[in-house]
């Protein structure tokens, strides 16, 4: 356990060296929610009384989670086989499993700090309530991540090059993206279209959160879908895993 936190340690420091992947990662969706919020026509209550801010402050943070996971992650995880230094970590004692879960705990908790950050952001500034029922939210938003950042991996571990791995995460995190209701709400969805987002990990996800946050208890339909998706792709990212 104290290898997985020391490296950990090291990856946080190495991540913090990309400028551009750390504001994509961490910055983007407190900058982009803090944009949304100056609108007055988002901040205007809809005709069920219901803000729309308040409906976009989940698919924010999951939007965040889901672009540290494709953009940030992969890229970087990717990046090292490119250049060699998973061939060099090869010859240490550091198993994949590890350096997996080394991975996930840095960008886990750094994601969470993100989320604070979002979560503030909607309290100071657009007077939103914090979410009610805080433990099952925090529980949702760590199955959420794990479950992203398990894909993210996923993609690192079968890409052969950062380019690559850039090309993947983006044809993932748009349909992911589109499902959590970034551009078509899913109150606005079709059966079809909400039954296909329920089962992917971004729009089970924002239901469980935007639930949480009203006082309600996640459906264990989207406990168990973001379950799955973690279990599967962690699963196949460890078994694909390559060192070069």
């Amino acid at each position: 356990m104290p290898a997985l936190f020391r490296l950990a340690a090291t990856e946080t420091k190495l991540f913090f060296r990309e400028p551009i992947v750390v504001f994509f990662a961490l910055a983007f969706s407190p900058v982009l929610f803090g944009v949304l919020g100056l609108i007055p026509a988002v901040r205007e209550p809809g005709p069920d009384g219901v803000r729309m801010i308040s409906r976009y402050l989940p698919i924010v943070v999951a939007m965040g989670v889901a672009l540290f996971s494709l953009s940030g992650l992969s890229q970087l995880f990717a990046s090292y086989r490119e250049k060699g230094v998973l061939r060099r970590m090869r010859l240490t004692p550091v198993e994949p499993t590890v350096l997996l879960g080394a991975q996930l705990l840095m960008a886990v908790v750094l994601s969470a700090a993100s989320t604070l950050v979002v979560l503030l952001t909607g309290r100071l500034a657009f007077d939103l309530d914090l979410p009610r029922r805080l433990p099952a939210y925090v529980l949702c938003f760590a199955l959420l991540a794990l479950a992203l950042f398990a894909i993210g991996l996923l993609v690192a571990a079968l890409a052969r090059s950062a380019t690559s791995a850039s090309a993947v995460g983006s044809l993932v995190f748009f349909p992911l993206v589109f499902f959590a209701g970034l551009w078509l709400p899913r109150a606005g969805m079709n059966q079809v279209l909400r039954t296909i987002s329920d089962l992917t990990p971004l729009g089970a996800g924002v239901q469980a959160l935007q639930d949480t946050t009203s006082g309600n208890w996640p459906h264990l339909l989207h406990v168990g879908v973001m379950l799955g998706w973690l279990v599967v792709a962690g699963g196949l990212a460890a078994r694909y895993f390559r060192w070069e």
